[in-house]
């Protein structure tokens, strides 16, 4: 199986660096930077969760021609980047699978705007990863995978892609209903990143201290009742697993914290925001991740020292 990964950022980078380490037939696409520039130099170095590390010679490519003929493209940018990403490649894709391993609402609906939707496969990762410096991406956490199909039956296809990533030590699992495991992962992803970037305190804290506790809880219940106006069977114990993920990855930084730190557009619009949006279409009241959306969409307008600094 031929695979292309779609960005070259901390997930990507780390999907890419474990399936080349099975020699799998892997390629990153992505835009150029020193972080492509060192692994095309030096090969991909992947810190493992308990400290050791390998370095493995992975191609890097920054031309949308390099995904022909890829029998599975995985894409892992920004979910603010899925349009003009997988647009970009879509007329070098014949019978390719694309799979979605992003955070947020609506990323299969967005791929599925410009592939065949038949071939979209929605999944979901608790896997963490973190780009430590250029060429260098850290494994910060183990976890699991789960993917399938969001407008057609599972196939073969679809579980030899699973048998693919856990080969490469990602735990894949195939699932009826993707749609599902995706609200579970933006109620927990509700839960923890906005309050942990606006906060700057590590995912632990959620868990800690009685506003953390409330924040978190209140947050994921109003995405609960959100989703059940979807028509989406989410389980009943979605605090728990939240509560859950901060305790294990309780030293750990946000991937929105890490953006908002590092003065990055954030997935707010895909996570609290979609929330709340999704919530006033239903006519259900979520002021919780209405507010936490207000508050990141400020730490990503430009400051007035920075607008003097550019007149």
């Amino acid at each position: 199986m031929r695979v292309v990964v779609l960005g070259a950022g901390s997930l990507g980078s780390l999907v890419g660096g474990l399936l080349a380490m099975t020699d799998a037939d892997v390629t990153i696409l992505g835009r150029e930077s020193e972080h492509v520039e060192a692994v095309r130099e030096r090969g991909l170095r992947v810190v493992h969760p308990d400290g050791t590390d390998s370095t493995v010679d992975v191609p890097v490519a920054t031309d949308a021609a390099a995904a022909a003929d890829a029998d599975l493209l995985v894409v892992c940018v920004k979910s603010y980047d899925t349009d003009e990403a997988v647009s970009g490649v879509a007329s070098h894709l014949d019978e390719t699978d694309v799979l979605t391993l992003q955070n947020g609402l609506g990323n299969a609906e967005t791929i599925a705007a410009a592939v065949p939707e038949e071939r979209v496969i929605a999944g979901t990762t608790t896997h963490g990863a973190v780009i430590e410096s250029p060429g260098v991406v850290r494994h910060a956490g183990r976890g699991d995978t789960t993917i399938g199909r969001c407008f057609a039956v599972n196939d073969d296809r679809v579980q030899a892609t699973a048998t693919l990533l856990s080969d490469a030590g990602l735990s894949a699992t195939v699932t009826d209903d993707p749609k599902a495991a995706v609200w579970e992962k933006v109620l927990v992803n509700a839960g923890i990143n906005a309050a942990t970037a606006l906060a700057r305190v590590p995912n632990g804290a959620l868990v800690e201290s009685e506003p953390g506790e409330g924040l978190l809880e209140r947050a994921v219940w109003e995405g609960v009742r959100v989703a059940r106006a979807e028509g989406v069977d989410v389980p009943e114990d979605c605090v728990e697993r939240t509560r859950e993920v901060a305790e294990r990855t309780a030293t750990n930084h946000s991937s929105m914290r890490q953006d908002v730190e590092a003065g990055k557009q954030t997935e707010i619009e895909a996570l609290n925001g979609a929330l709340a949006r999704r919530a006033d279409d239903h006519g259900v009241d979520a002021p919780v991740n209405e507010t936490l959306a207000d508050l990141v969409r400020l730490t990503e307008r430009p400051s007035e020292s920075d607008d003097q600094l550019h007149d």
